[in-house]
């Protein structure tokens, strides 16, 4: 089989990236195949099972239309500002167009050493293949711009990190991996020429509209804004917290992208860190909206150059975008939380509403999934539902003194109870990918047995349907299950 690689950045200038083959394994295994994805990409899925498709999912040879190449970008981590990084431990080998119409990179992670690997060995350990293949693929079936996972293979190798642990590639579809870091590292080598190709690039692959506008480069900053401003409003809406948010994480289309030291909530804390490096909470829960504003700062500081040729008017312009983005993502959060507690009809009032409920939710640490899951379920009339509902706190009567203003404001709503709760349903879920139940499955993983991974990957497809009560993937972790930290794997 070929496949029909049609590599649009391996054609900007090289000093964008480098040619590179990966490095072979020797026992490439595959540990699962997303068939559903092949088949959106127009791709073989009988192939890539094979011990063909395998030996490329593996990067241990490519077909002669790819063009494997490492990515330069540079980035702020944690706030500091590193003025190379790059694919350390990935390679893009290139990119289809799906049987929609839409041009998608297929990207390998774990595949050797690069350029850019700053002395590391380019390899990813098992436990952070699973990791991005569950998380990612959860975040696309709860309806989150996400990249996806195509395919997981073990290698028959083993990597060194704290252990000798067995190794993993990854197959990472994106819309794209271009990143405020890949503007940054060109605007700071003061390349005003590379910023014009890159942008140009962006806009005639993300946002043809945009080159009909009176300002192109203004309308694609304003349509990065948009994106992430709507992206960081459903994170918050789902108890997602992404655990390193440098520029070098944040893609122009607006898709979340490596899935480290994420993590879901489970007890609401607007303060809630997991991520082992983030050790003073710049990336806490919380401080996503405002980081988000932070990194688009960045970008649009690498696209003053371009904006106007007035040097002062250019500032102007990107000062105004990046105002519109507090109203950006305060409608887009708005929209979500109100969405939650079941209003369709925006009012006044509402998000005092919500935050009512989160301000109870936080003093008594309660689980984030679970409560607004229970409250789908609450009719117009007190019930015996409400129990559900109240027996998710400790100040039960507080709880209880919440539902009577929710209720008033149902009824201001045409909806009746059944759609309103169809609807809840539908953007609460039952299931979310649990810290514990994605350790647990890493765990078996590591132990040789990978169906508690494959099995947990497929029930996460589907997180808004009914579940038991008693359903061990709704359960919020005992106290010897909790996850106090999680680790970038790398």
């Amino acid at each position: 089989m070929t496949i029909d690689f049609d590599n649009s950045y391996a054609r900007l200038p090289e000093k964008f990236f480098t040619r590179q083959a990966a490095a072979p394994v020797p026992e490439p295994q595959l540990v699962r195949l997303n068939v559903p994805l092949a088949a959106e990409l127009g791709l073989d899925a009988g192939w890539l099972a094979s011990s063909a498709g395998v030996a490329m999912l593996a990067g241990n040879v490519f077909p002669d239309n790819a063009a494997p190449l490492s990515m330069a970008y540079a980035g702020h981590q944690f706030g500091n500002w590193v003025p190379q990084l790059g694919d350390g431990r990935a390679l893009l080998i290139g990119e289809v167009v799906d049987v929609n119409g839409r041009r998608r990179d297929i990207q390998l992670k774990g595949s050797g050493p690069t350029p850019w690997s700053r002395r590391g060995d380019g390899r990813a350990a098992l436990g952070p293949v699973l990791r991005e293949y569950i998380v990612s693929e959860a975040m696309a079936a709860l309806g989150v711009p996400t990249t996806r996972a195509l395919a997981a293979v073990t290698t028959g190798d083993y990597v060194i990190r704290e252990d000798r642990l067995p190794g993993g590639v990854l197959t990472r579809v994106a819309a794209s991996h271009i990143r405020v870091g890949t503007f940054q590292y060109f605007y700071a080598r003061q390349d005003h020429e590379a910023v014009r190709a890159l942008t140009d690039h962006v806009i005639d692959r993300h946002d043809p509209d945009a080159r009909k506008a009176d300002n192109p480069v203004a309308a694609m900053l304003e349509g990065a804004i948009a994106r992430q401003a709507r992206l960081i409003a459903r994170w918050l809406s789902l108890g997602f917290i992404h655990g390193v948010m440098n520029t070098d994480n944040m893609t122009l289309t607006g898709e979340t992208i490596d899935y480290g030291p994420c993590a879901f909530l489970d007890e609401y804390d607007p303060q809630k860190v997991f991520s082992s490096i983030d050790q003073f909470g710049r990336y806490a829960y919380g401080n996503q909206p405002s980081i988000g504003h932070w990194n688009l700062a960045n970008l649009a500081q690498s696209l003053v150059p371009l904006l106007d040729e007035n040097a002062d008017r250019s500032v102007e312009i990107a000062r105004e975008l990046l105002e519109g983005y507090g109203t950006a993502f305060a409608d887009a959060y708005a929209a979500e939380m109100t969405a939650k507690i079941g209003l369709a009809e925006p009012r006044d009032g509402d998000m005092r509403l919500v935050q009512d409920l989160l301000n109870l939710m936080a003093e008594d640490g309660a689980d984030f999934t679970n409560t607004f899951r229970v409250l789908s379920a609450l009719g117009r009339e007190a019930g015996d539902t409400d129990d559900g509902f109240v027996g998710q706190f400790v100040q039960r009567d507080a709880a209880r003194g919440w539902l009577p203003a929710w209720r008033t404001r149902l009824s201001q709503e045409a909806r009746d109870d059944a759609a309103r709760i169809a609807a809840m349903k539908a953007t609460n879920p039952a299931i979310i990918p649990r810290n514990h139940r994605v350790e647990a499955a890493i765990a078996a993983g590591y132990a040789g047995d990978l169906s508690v991974f494959s099995a947990l990957t497929e029930t996460l497809a589907d997180p808004f349907a009914d579940r038991m009560a008693d359903d061990p993937l709704t359960l919020p972790p005992a106290p010897e299950e909790v996850v106090q930290q999680t680790f970038c794997g790398t």
